[in-house]
């Protein structure tokens, strides 16, 4: 396969994703709360979660919003053998359905890609969001690992704006910024 070939496909997306959940936590260790909509604020995060806060003293960081896949926590369930899995427990901001997060980070620099959520938002995903020792309380024995592999991921946010359940998620070329 030619590095031309594999370029084009890591640009090629069968569907637009969905945004089937969003939450806020307000400070360490507080309960995640569902919302109907946020605004994203560029280089800090989701207005009102504790990660936009914490980033505003550093000039950002990698780690603004947590993503998870929404096809993940049916696996998740039967890792930890529950029939579900409540994604409040996983503590991440954003739950997407129907587009591959892992997919959409960047292979090549010199061809960056993001997410754009609705018409506003524009996220630079920066890595794996790994589990923390708190999924073996909120999941049960197991819970960690249970979350490897299935964590999500983080990303930055590179163009605020407003974000509301249902929104598309596309991915896009980062360069161009597209609107």
């Amino acid at each position: 396969m030619s590095e031309d070939s594999l370029r084009a496909m890591t640009r090629r997306f069968a569907q637009a994703g969905r945004i089937e959940s969003i939450w806020l936590r307000g400070a360490r260790g507080a309960w995640p709360r569902a919302v109907t909509e946020a605004r994203a604020l560029a280089g800090l995060g989701l207005e009102g979660d504790r990660s936009a806060v914490r980033s505003s003293g550093r000039g950002g960081g990698r780690r603004q919003v947590t993503l998870v896949q929404a096809e993940h926590l049916p696996a998740i369930a039967a890792l930890v053998g529950r029939a579900a899995v409540d994604p409040a427990l996983l503590r991440r901001n954003l739950v997407v359905s129907g587009l591959n997060l892992l997919a959409a980070r960047t292979l090549f620099a010199d061809a960056p890609l993001a997410l754009r959520i609705g018409t506003e938002v524009l996220l630079e995903l920066t890595g794996p969001c790994e589990p923390c020792s708190r999924m073996e309380a909120a999941l049960g024995p197991g819970g960690y690992n249970a979350m490897r592999g299935h964590g999500g991921v983080t990303a930055r946010v590179l163009r605020g704006g407003r974000l509301a359940l249902g929104d598309a998620v596309v991915c896009v070329d980062a360069s161009k910024r597209e609107g």
